[in-house]
């Protein structure tokens, strides 16, 4: 709760009280009323996209013998109906619960306003995933014009604190939904970040869920594969020989498949393929994906 509040302070230094404030309904000074659902869209500055499955479905049966009992907030569209401000997950929930209309309150909001509102919503929902605060974080700089000196100094965040959330975006897509599942954890999903040579951070990713590696285990991996990766670039600058279409796919293939380089020398009839391993329990884990088995 107590980081919760320091965050809410730095939000109130970045937003401003009246947008902090969004939430804070007086039944009895405020109009509620009835609206269709299918007159409403969500908050096109929405950074968070997944919502939980099971927590949703809880608070639909909620909604199907109680009702809502907090209005959402939504303003009028210029295209059409109504964009929602706040209570998504109402919404999504009412839906999953046939309901035809929802209480809401209409306001008025800006562009402006409204993305700042949903940057909001995200940064203090305690089950907010590394990606999502990263995507809000990000949204901030961009939308705007702040830098991660800035951001941090307004969320009373230390500027490397901002900018190793932001790295998470620099990420694959594969390695990316790891971190979102939570499949992956974000430590060591940036320690992934400190390979040289980006192929390899999925395979390695992989590697790493499969065997329950920790981040310090990670890192020296990340080491060692750019020592390795350092020597094979001299040795292939030193021949100046360009490998066929089909070795190169080869090697790729065998590369996620093992989770470590692999380098296959093509000398026209025949060739070598060569897979690295950086310890015994390495070796063994490649031998096992083999199907061999040492007694």
């Amino acid at each position: 709760m107590a980081k919760r509040k320091a965050l809410g302070q730095g939000l109130n230094a970045l937003f401003g009280e009246k947008i902090l404030q969004v939430e804070k309904v007086n039944l009895d000074k405020e109009h509620v009323e009835e609206i269709a659902l299918v007159e409403l869209s969500a908050n096109p500055y929405q950074p968070r996209r997944n919502f939980d499955k099971e927590a949703l479905a809880e608070l639909s049966d909620s909604i199907k013998q109680d009702g809502v009992f907090q209005p959402i907030i939504v303003r009028k569209s210029s295209v059409k109906g109504y964009e929602i401000i706040a209570g998504e997950r109402r919404f999504r929930a009412s839906k999953l619960a046939k309901k035809e209309t929802i209480p809401a309150i209409v306001r008025e909001f800006t562009q402006e306003q409204m993305m700042q509102i949903a940057i909001l919503e995200n940064l203090q929902r305690e089950d907010l995933s590394p990606l999502e605060e990263a995507k809000a974080y990000d949204m901030l700089m961009n939308k705007l014009g702040l830098t991660q000196e800035q951001v941090a100094k307004r969320l009373k965040k230390t500027r490397s604190y901002i900018a190793n959330y932001l790295r998470l975006l620099s990420l694959p897509s594969k390695v990316k939904a790891m971190v979102q599942d939570r499949v992956l954890e974000k430590n060591k999903a940036r320690a992934l970040l400190g390979l040289k040579e980006k192929t390899q951070i999925v395979p390695l990713a992989k590697r790493a869920v499969a065997e329950e590696l920790n981040t310090r285990q990670i890192e020296q991996l990340v080491k060692e594969k750019n020592e390795g990766n350092v020597k094979k670039k001299t040795a292939l600058s030193a021949t100046k020989e360009s490998k066929p279409f089909y070795i190169r796919k080869s090697e790729g293939f065998l590369i996620d498949k093992f989770g470590t380089s692999v380098v296959i020398q093509d000398k026209g009839e025949k060739g070598k393929i060569e897979i690295e391993y950086v310890s015994q329990s390495d070796l063994t884990r490649i031998l096992n994906i083999l199907g061999i088995q040492l007694s």
